[in-house]
């Protein structure tokens, strides 16, 4: 599998990663329903029997649980993948999911994370979601002394703005941002693209397929039986009225990546990893055919043709949406 630098690093990723939040389970806010631990032990080594060379997780996935299973799954090897986790997410007290960037908090986190993954060093350390705005600098400030102490070798963060990314900067080069990027979240292309390849930084995008939606799977049957606790269910592109104009477009999608042969998944995946400032996609599993199936779109080039047939689709897309706001 081709492999890509990571911003000012040298870690050389394969341009696809295994994400880990399915496998966290249900037991918090934004799971996925009911997870087998062993079928998420087989997905692991599969995805690295295909090539990837990374796996990313968070501390807050499953409230732990999705780094455990990792640790599990790498334990005893040899050489083992890249890990990237994040901090910052934390649940208070009252069992609320909050932003902590306190420099004792994310220094416990990150004990807790090296204990529950089994290693002596995070390869990519990143700030999850910067809030609350204010203690970006702090946070920020604590994972360069973790990079200091050895326990970090490089840090990124995850859904940062353009102007936050800026204030946090001098502080302490940033490798990577890891924002979502598909063909329903275009955000990144207003600014983040050219201001990560002016300075260097990494772009990890992260539901390329956004949740399963652009795999060509999904339904208002699939969507009606999602278990209770599944977080799509709370979702808005995943709700009328929006999702009638969301399946319409993945009916319009699958078409063109039927011309190509290929599936709608690995046009989704190809789709974002076409712009040079984007290092790798995180791809989501969770079962081990999920990954050997999509780790395939790796390889994938698509041409310029195919490129503005889509963005047609999606300009008609988002004229639709305007119009239920209107």
């Amino acid at each position: 599998m081709k492999k890509k630098k990571l911003g000012s690093s040298d870690l050389e990723l394969t341009r696809i990663g295994l994400g880990t939040w399915a496998i966290g389970g249900d037991n918090w806010r934004y799971g996925w329903g009911p997870q087998d631990d062993e079928e998420s032990i087989k997905t692991i080594h599969k995805a690295l029997d295909m090539g990837i060379n990374w796996i990313d997780t968070a501390a807050v996935y499953g409230i732990g649980h999705s780094e455990e299973i990792i640790g599990k799954a790498l334990h005893g090897m040899h050489e083992k993948p890249i890990i990237a986790t994040k901090c910052t997410r934390i649940v208070n007290k009252y069992g609320a999911l909050v932003g902590n960037f306190t420099k004792e908090s994310i220094k416990g986190e990150a004990e807790a994370s090296l204990k529950r993954l089994k290693i002596d060093i995070i390869d990519l350390y990143q700030i999850h979601w910067p809030d609350p705005d204010p203690d970006i600098e702090e946070g920020w400030e604590t994972i360069s002394e973790l990079i200091k102490e050895g326990k970090v070798r490089y840090g990124g963060v995850s859904n940062f703005s353009v102007p936050q990314l800026v204030r946090i900067k001098p502080i302490h080069p940033v490798t990577s941002l890891q924002p979502p990027y598909n063909m329903i979240q275009r955000n990144i292309e207003s600014g983040h693209l050219q201001f990560c390849k002016e300075n260097n930084i990494g772009i990890i995008c992260y539901s390329p397929m956004y949740k399963g939606l652009l795999t060509g799977k999904f339904s208002r049957e699939r969507l009606s039986g999602l278990p209770q606790d599944d977080h799509r269910n709370k979702d808005p592109h995943f709700r009328e009225p929006e999702i009638s104009i969301n399946l319409e477009l993945v009916d319009n999608l699958a078409l063109i990546a039927k011309s190509e042969g290929i599936s709608l998944a690995h046009l989704s995946i190809a789709w974002t990893l076409r712009h040079e400032e984007v290092t790798a996609a995180i791809v989501g599993a969770r079962h081990p055919g999920q990954i050997e199936e999509n780790s395939k779109a790796a390889d994938i080039e698509l041409s310029n043709t195919i490129i503005i047939r889509i963005n047609e689709l999606l300009k008609e897309r988002d004229k639709k949406i305007l119009s239920l706001n209107s």
